[in-house]
């Protein structure tokens, strides 16, 4: 089986194991009482340490021997999904939220370094692009799964079946990773600097943050959006609000990738314009969607949006690896992921904060006009700077 096949399982499993609560709000609500900006932290404290840790673990990534850190990461992150079905309150939830974004942060540098590292540079975007995939495949199962299970078997037994799944896969990664060359990370040390001379590099961080900004009001907020609206089970939400947006998205990502790979051959900046591309039209259907007044509008929207979002997803990281080194591969992808973790952390808060208020459409509205100038700006830079930063 292919290295990135092994792959594609653990990253599916770990946006399983991180995304199935947003479909239990109204039970965490009932059990717990978890009030709506208490909500909002289940979302954003895993956000805040998950993207805090970012820099280190891609450091690690750089130094370590990536396979063990892979196995690591999934066994321990289980365990934390363990615990929190086990909480008993409100802050011992919040807690393991808190130890599951620490130990899932090892995994996605470590993991883009091991392909990059592993394909040819020809068929990088493609090869990201199918591991970005499990995401979305995660996102609608596991957003089907927490509802179905919140209303079926109760929310604890969730996490303890996600807790088992994770650590029996564990083993079969171990034999998938094993002594693959791209198994040990690069032992030269790299440095922090190489990644802020880079023009290219810093436009792609701000594109790339002003996306998840939006991205995660979609894979947080958008199954309460349509509880309230549209007046949906915790079941129908968990699913229409995953299915569609995600399943565009996955088709996003491999033409995407496939997109950017065959351009690169003649523009070699073609990575950076197809991100770009991505985030400019794909803004305008976020806001579109939580302002639809019917749910198949909600349905179409989100769709749309999940397929411009693709090309972003499936690109993202392949175009910083084409002007930040080798050696420096883990932390520019710690660092990159660090980015719209800051972003997204302040607009889960956010949209919880002011739900109430101006509403989610309105808080979209302004991120919508931020994406926009981003991938602007990074279309620009990577036409004027690309040539000269490559490596």
């Amino acid at each position: 089986m292919p290295l990135v096949a092994y792959l594609w399982v653990a990253f599916a499993l770990n946006y399983v194991d991180r995304q199935m609560v947003y479909s239990m709000f109204p039970a965490l609500t009932a059990d717990l009482g978890f009030t709506g900006a208490k909500l909002g932290l289940i979302g954003s404290v895993f956000q805040w340490v998950y993207t805090l840790s970012m820099p280190v673990a891609g450091r690690l990534a750089d130094t370590m021997r990536r396979d063990v850190l892979l196995v690591a990461s999934l066994v321990l992150w289980s365990l934390a999904t363990l615990g929190c079905g086990m909480s008993a309150s409100q802050n011992e939830f919040l807690a393991w939220r808190a130890v599951m974004g620490l130990t899932e942060s090892l995994y996605y540098p470590t993991a883009l370094a091991v392909i990059a590292g592993h394909y040819a540079e020809s068929q990088r975007s493609r090869a990201m692009g199918i591991h970005q995939s499990a995401q979305l495949c995660g996102v609608v199962f596991g957003g089907w799964y927490g509802g179905w299970a919140a209303d079926h078997a109760g929310w604890r037994q969730a996490f303890y079946v996600a807790c088992a799944a994770g650590v029996a896969y564990s083993l079969v990664l171990w034999l998938g990773v094993r002594g693959s060359k791209a198994g040990a990370g690069t032992p030269r040390r790299g440095q922090f600097t190489a990644l802020l001379r880079s023009k290219c590099y810093l436009a792609l961080c701000g594109a790339f943050s002003a996306f998840c900004a939006i991205q995660w009001i979609f894979l947080a907020w958008f199954p309460t959006f349509l509880q309230e609206r549209f007046h949906l089970s915790m079941t129908d939400s968990g699913w229409n609000a995953t299915l569609f947006v995600q399943g565009a998205t996955i088709a996003g990502i491999l033409g995407g990738g496939a997109l950017a790979d065959r351009l690169r051959v003649r523009f070699r900046a073609a990575r950076m314009h197809v991100a770009a591309a991505g985030v400019l039209l794909s803004a305008p259907f976020a806001y579109f969607t939580f302002s639809a007044a019917s749910l198949d509008s909600a349905r179409l929207f989100s769709a749309i949006f999940g397929l411009f979002a693709g090309l972003l997803s499936a690109n993202a990281f392949a175009a910083a690896y084409d002007v930040i080194g080798a050696e420096n591969r883990g932390l520019s992808g710690g660092v990159l992921n660090m980015t719209g973790g800051i972003s997204s952390t302040v607009t889960i808060y956010l949209a919880g904060l002011t739900k109430d208020t101006i509403g989610f459409s309105g808080l979209l509205a302004w991120m919508m006009g931020i994406a926009i100038v981003c991938a602007t700006v990074l279309g620009l830079t990577a036409y004027s700077k690309f040539d000269e930063e490559r490596i």
